[in-house]
């Protein structure tokens, strides 16, 4: 039985971050399978971390994430927060200037993994119309 409800937590999990953000990595998906428990701690920290704070909207906190995962190089994760920061109401042109920002801390490759991410999305808006 407590198989069952481990596999239950794991699916509504699962279900339930991909509702919200809109996507699910498959290494949230597998961590999710070997430790619920870890996933859902990691998953509190997330939502307060990237959710509306008292002064700073989730849209900003999302593209701050995704300026930190630019420089980090980690491309498919920028694209993810760029993405959400606009379904939270971030402008294309304020999702431009926030990586246009990470330039002088971070250089070219940073504005560049920015800048494939807006493209991406653009090329997906262009498909869809």
């Amino acid at each position: 039985m407590a198989n069952e409800e481990e596999d239950k937590r794991v699916r509504d999990y699962l279900d339930a971050m991909r509702k919200e953000r809109g996507y699910l990595p498959a290494s949230l998906a597998y961590a999710a399978t070997k430790d619920i428990d870890f996933l859902e701690a990691y998953d509190k920290l997330y939502s307060a971390s990237l959710s509306d704070g008292k002064a700073f909207p989730a849209k900003y906190r999302e593209l701050v994430a995704a300026g930190i995962l630019a420089f980090r190089g980690f491309d498919p994760a920028v694209y993810e927060h760029l993405k959400r920061a606009l379904k939270l109401g971030a402008t294309k042109q304020e999702a431009l200037e926030a990586m246009e920002a990470t330039i002088v801390a971070g250089g070219w490759p940073t504005l560049g993994a920015g800048l494939r991410a807006l493209m991406r999305i653009e090329e997906e808006e262009k498909k869809e119309k």
